[in-house]
């Protein structure tokens, strides 16, 4: 320990994304529209899909879980970091900190899995469309989706109990702006060898399963709609294509570049960045990008709103 005063502690300091206070009226507004629609986005887009007989789809069934999925770890993060950007008192409990960190942790590997499995989803669609519904039956689908928290749930529960395991800190002041594994482990006094491997391991098995899943999927996409005759049909499934893939590029980009490198001393603000991006940014845009480049999707919103405008009129 070199000397260093470590002792238990019961909370945390998040020291935030700045200590600049002429930025803090900015960055508090900044985030809460985005966490606003956030939450409209994903809460909207679940709701359209139960509303929407047109959606009733594999493929939309494992949409309305991504968007949970998204709402649920954005609500996580996104209102204590407003807490803090206004308060002054930007502590968390120990409890308050582990909670936070496991179920981030567990929503955050589920959406890796989900979107892996929505790859598959989409390959046996436009590979195998005769089959699709026979092949992407409910129990399947419903198995598919348990497996994606099932994973989470573990892969979240073995980084917990090893962080447990960490008795004593130098520090309790973070230089996050919430609970992570790796701000949390640079406070340690005690040997965080092990939880740094197994960050790393299971970090980069689960970015490689996933990784492998999306590009075979693809790949066979790919092949089958360069072999469309019809130019119609494969734009048709490049444009349902591309909302999936850019979702997918955007997340596993940002997780590859924090969790699936060397750890540095000097990137702790540029890991900040990056995490920000994919805690705050990317639950905004999935339902965006789902929405706006999908035409199904437009399609049900025009139906339901003008069910609910023809129902207002009549009952008035």
């Amino acid at each position: 320990m070199r000397g260093e005063n470590c002792t238990a502690v019961t909370e945390f300091i998040l020291l935030g994304l700045t200590d600049a206070p002429e930025l803090r009226v900015f960055l508090f507004t900044l985030f809460l529209l985005i966490y606003g629609v956030t939450v409209l986005g994903n809460l909207g887009m679940i709701a359209l899909i139960q509303a929407s007989a047109r959606l009733q789809t594999p493929m939309y069934f494992f949409l309305s879980h991504l968007s949970f999925v998204d709402f649920c770890y954005s609500t996580i993060i996104v209102p204590k970091m407003l807490d803090n950007i206004l308060n002054k008192d930007k502590g968390i409990s120990f409890l308050g900190c582990t909670v936070q960190f496991y179920l981030f942790c567990a929503y955050g590997i589920t959406e890796v899995f989900l979107l892996a499995v929505m790859a598959y989803d989409r390959f046996v669609a436009i590979c195998n469309p005769l089959l699709y519904m026979v092949t992407m039956s409910k129990e399947l689908c419903v198995k598919l989706v348990s497996g994606c928290y099932l994973c989470g749930t573990v892969c979240s529960l073995i980084h917990l109990c090893l962080a447990l395991e960490i008795t004593s800190y130098r520090s309790n002041v973070m230089n996050h702006f919430f609970c992570d594994l790796p701000p949390l482990l640079s406070l340690a006094c005690s040997d965080v060898t092990l939880n740094e491997l197994m960050l790393y391991i299971v970090a980069t098995f689960n970015e490689i399963i996933t990784i492998v899943i999306i590009l075979t999927s693809y790949l066979f996409i790919l092949i089958t709609i360069l072999r469309m005759r019809s130019a119609e049909g494969r734009h048709k499934a490049f444009s349902t294509c591309a909302s999936h893939l850019t979702a997918i590029v955007v997340l596993q980009g940002t997780i590859l570049f924090t969790y699936c490198r060397p750890s540095s001393g000097n990137s702790e603000d540029t890991d900040k960045v990056a995490t920000v991006f994919y805690t705050v940014v990317i639950p905004m845009l999935n339902p965006l990008i789902y929405s706006l480049r999908n035409k199904d999707v437009k399609e049900a919103s025009r139906k339901v709103l003008s069910s609910n405008i023809f129902s207002q009129r009549l009952f008035s």
